[in-house]
């Protein structure tokens, strides 16, 4: 942890860690509106600073990890949380948090870059599958994940969703939300609204096992991270509020925007990283 702190001192200037706690306000927002970690913004910004990738992925579930705590806390609240499906993703995803933060470790930048602009081409194609089974799914009935009579026949689903989630947390340094979201909506047959806030609530188990994993093998840079995840605490309770006042369809547009900007992004900064 003392290592941490110190590596991050090139960049713990006053006005650095302001901007960082603005950037956590901003993601925290999004992680609010779209069910997402955050970190799909905050590792390319970190990345920014000069930081190596591995670095930026660790230290961004810190912000990720407090950003999905403030967030759920807030759907809770309003009594619009599935907490029993977002505990079941959750423990299949930190399965393999571990797995994905040894890989990130012993990968190069450069691939982590690639992967990273790759995944988020592969979400976009999930979602447009997704909407092309719309009618189908509009015949579906929404069921539990584990149902209160103990039925477990969506188990098989939600664990594949789960595992990737939760490697790509450790890997990516993301809350596995962007995976999620898309991967409930076509296989769960869940809305988008119902999604989000069931994979913010896995995000709160998922990238703290990936955040621990980052801190033992001492990737995590904490002065950074605690005031992005400061900033984060704030912007998902404003995420959480904007949410209910937003679409389905404007949600829906807003996450794959999201997504084409991301990948931009990282195909430029894998290039460069060569």
């Amino acid at each position: 942890m003392l290592l941490g702190l110190l590596d991050a001192a090139t960049i713990a200037l006053p006005e650095s860690l302001l901007g960082l706690f603005g950037l956590g306000i901003v993601t925290g927002a999004v992680a609010g509106v779209l069910g997402i970690g955050g970190g799909l913004l905050i590792v390319p910004v970190l990345s920014l600073w000069a930081i190596p990738l591995v670095q930026a992925t660790a230290t961004s579930l810190v912000g990720v990890w407090l950003s999905a705590v403030s967030g759920t806390v807030q759907n809770w609240r309003k009594g619009q949380l599935d907490g029993r499906s977002s505990i079941v993703l959750a423990l299949f995803g930190m399965v393999t948090a571990s797995l994905g933060a040894w890989v990130g470790k012993v990968v190069s930048n450069a691939a982590i870059a690639f992967s990273f602009a790759g995944l988020m081409w592969v979400i976009i194609y999930l979602m447009d599958l997704k909407q092309r089974l719309k009618a189908r799914e509009k015949a579906q009935t929404q069921e539990p994940i584990v149902g209160p009579d103990g039925s477990r026949s969506r188990l098989p689903q939600v664990a594949g969703i789960g595992l990737g989630a939760g490697f790509l947390s450790g890997l990516f340094g993301v809350g596995g939300g962007a995976i999620m979201v898309p991967l409930q909506m076509l296989f769960l047959g869940e809305p988008i609204k119902s999604a989000v806030r069931t994979s913010l609530g896995a995000i709160v188990l998922i990238a703290m096992s990936g955040l621990v994993s980052h801190t033992l093998n001492g990737n995590v840079l904490w002065l950074p991270g605690i005031a992005i995840a400061l900033g984060g605490m704030l912007g998902a309770q404003l995420g959480t509020r904007l949410l209910n006042r937003l679409s389905s369809r404007v949600v829906d547009r807003l996450f794959r925007g999201l997504l084409v900007v991301l990948s931009i992004y990282m195909v430029w900064k894998g290039l460069s990283s060569r």
